[in-house]
């Protein structure tokens, strides 16, 4: 049997500190509901937040990750340079990267993806259809045709970053 993908899961964890909706929804912090969520289908999870020392990124820990996940929103400014460029090296060196929500606008996201990273988005509160386009892609394995998320906020094009490798899935919004 191989060994479960060790995945760290790293999170701002300011919201659930500053807004009361946030903390009554995460109390423990959003890290954690989705280091919970992971460990239940098998992955190897630890965390790490913004005001830990080295913001939880240290050398040892990345060594250590397959794959990261940057949950950022509201604090992107107090990443220290020094840990941006730790993990840049890590993820030319194969560790993968999944950058949730407003991440897009992190210095991580920025640095790797070389553009401003500016996209246009609007709280609507309307429906998502996420489109699987390449079906045998291995991120996509299990996955029915769409899946529909009932409300969201949009975010869409123009989305400043370098053309894709490959399109597994695309989205379409009601507006």
């Amino acid at each position: 049997m191989s060994n479960p993908i060790r995945v760290t899961v790293w999170n701002e964890f300011r919201h659930e500190k500053s807004h009361e909706e946030v903390k009554k929804i995460y109390p423990d912090g959003m890290h954690v509901v989705i280091g919970n969520a992971l460990k239940e289908r098998g992955f190897d999870v630890g965390s790490a937040t913004l005001d830990e020392p080295e913001h939880g990124l240290t050398q040892a820990v990345l060594d250590a990750t397959d794959v990261l996940v940057w949950w950022g929103h509201m604090a992107h400014r107090e990443v220290q340079d020094e840990i941006v460029e730790r993990v840049q090296e890590r993820v030319l060196a194969g560790m993968g990267l999944i950058v949730l929500h407003s991440g897009h606008h992190s210095k991580i996201f920025k640095k790797l993806m070389g553009t401003s990273c500016s996209l246009r988005w609007r709280e609507a509160g309307e429906n998502e259809r996420i489109w699987v386009i390449q079906p045998g892609h291995p991120i996509a394995e299990g996955l029915p045709e769409y899946i529909d998320i009932p409300q969201v906020e949009m975010y869409g094009e123009h989305f400043d970053i370098p053309t894709p490798d490959e399109l597994v899935f695309v989205s379409w919004f009601k507006g």
